[in-house]
């Protein structure tokens, strides 16, 4: 008898605490959550959940009463319990939190709710089995009033290594008038790749979501190493004369080096160490895929995938870079015992290549190398002429 005592004084307790939260629900401070399903506040580690009530509205569920509830079949006391849960978690949603349907058109940049941080212990903090739909449309309305829906969901990841290269390129407003449901309903989102998405709308929100706004003030948001090696670019094209080996190494190739290293897996980075002659003399194609065990054509194809990175992580690269290269190489030619340039032009040429890698044969020799030693040759026989 005493389990049986126990389990009605339990019941009586869950009764109790559903009528205690149905009355804070049902007042009219609460009134958009009543439209919201109950589903809004379930997360992904969330157990035995009550499926036959998440595509239930709060307004449907809390003007049933608790025993017809209850005895819904396929509803057992611990689903009942879960119910419970899940209209705490609503209850302590501060209605001033709770994210309206989203306009697809910017704001004023003014973030609506600095809220939104899930709680978990993985890299940066991120915890996708925290996220709650609440939290999600959060995420989604950082996003856009932002105005960053156009960016491309790879630019802004933590790693290329962990999201599929098929969305790399997908816009963030891909993403931003969906639910959580509705993405995991998605052909080929699997959990993976749910994640990825989750991350990048979640570093975002860190990053902006509490910022003020000032009419004559913008923040630009860019991985970091690509930022260093933008802010020295525009430096050196405002600077005359031509940088030192050591200072293009460090500011330039490493930089670029470490994003690869970053996004890729090993064996890129490798293939891009060995062009770069890293820690030996730069090598050709024929010579890496001897290194590596490979042919020529799948050398070809993993140099493609370094450029795919660049493109994604720094869309203006190209420009920037081939900008830098001009002005080098016109100064080049007016300065006497110019410095060893050859790396940097093995970089350009790695990152943003001139054409399209193909497994046809080996690259024809770089333009721009072609050009440095044709401008060293001219220097030397003018020295040699003026003797």
């Amino acid at each position: 008898m005493r389990p049986n005592n126990a389990s009605s004084v339990e019941e009586l307790q869950v009764a109790g605490r559903f009528e205690s939260l149905r009355r804070i629900l049902l007042s009219s401070q609460y009134a958009d959550h009543l439209e919201k399903p109950l589903a809004y506040w379930a997360v992904p580690s969330d157990r035995r959940l009550p499926l036959a009530f998440l595509g239930r509205t709060l307004d449907d569920l809390l003007n049933k009463p608790f025993a017809e509830l209850s005895s819904t079949p396929g509803i057992g006391q611990k689903k009942i319990h879960s119910l419970v849960k899940l209209l705490s978690r609503a209850a302590n949603t501060d209605p001033s939190e709770l994210p309206v349907d989203l306009d697809l058109t910017p704001t004023d940049g003014k973030s609506s709710s600095a809220a939104g941080y899930p709680l978990g212990g993985g890299p940066n903090g991120f915890d996708p089995s925290t996220v709650s739909e609440v939290v999600w449309a959060r995420w989604r309305t950082t996003v856009v009033e932002r105005g960053l829906g156009r960016e491309a969901l790879g630019r802004f990841a933590p790693t290329l290594k962990n999201m599929t290269r098929v969305i790399w390129n997908a816009p963030l407003e891909t993403y931003t008038s969906a639910t959580l449901a509705e993405i995991r309903t998605m052909k080929t989102h699997g959990e993976k790749r749910v994640r990825a998405i989750l991350e990048v709308f979640y570093s975002i929100h860190c990053l902006v979501a509490e910022m003020g706004h000032q009419e004559h003030l913008v923040v630009r948001i860019a991985p970091r190493l690509i930022d260093e090696v933008e802010t020295w670019i525009g430096r050196a094209l405002q600077t005359p004369g031509v940088p030192g080996t050591a200072e293009i190494a460090e500011r330039f190739v490493h930089p670029l080096l470490a994003q690869v290293r970053l996004d890729a897996t090993r064996q890129i980075a490798k293939l891009a160490e060995y062009r770069l002659g890293i820690n030996e003399p730069a090598t050709s194609v024929r010579q890496v895929a001897r290194a590596l065990g490979l042919t020529r054509a799948r050398v070809y194809q993993l140099l493609n995938e370094i450029n795919d990175i660049m493109s994604v992580r720094w869309p203006l690269g190209r420009h920037q870079v081939y900008e830098l290269r001009e002005k080098l190489r016109t100064e080049i030619a007016q300065t006497e015992n110019p410095p060893d340039l050859t790396q940097f032009f093995a970089a350009v040429e790695l990152f943003y290549p001139g054409n399209r890698r193909g497994a046809a044969g080996p690259l024809e020799p770089a333009a721009e190398l072609v050009e440095l030693q044709r401008c060293q040759m001219t220097l030397h026989d003018s020295g040699r002429n003026s003797v």
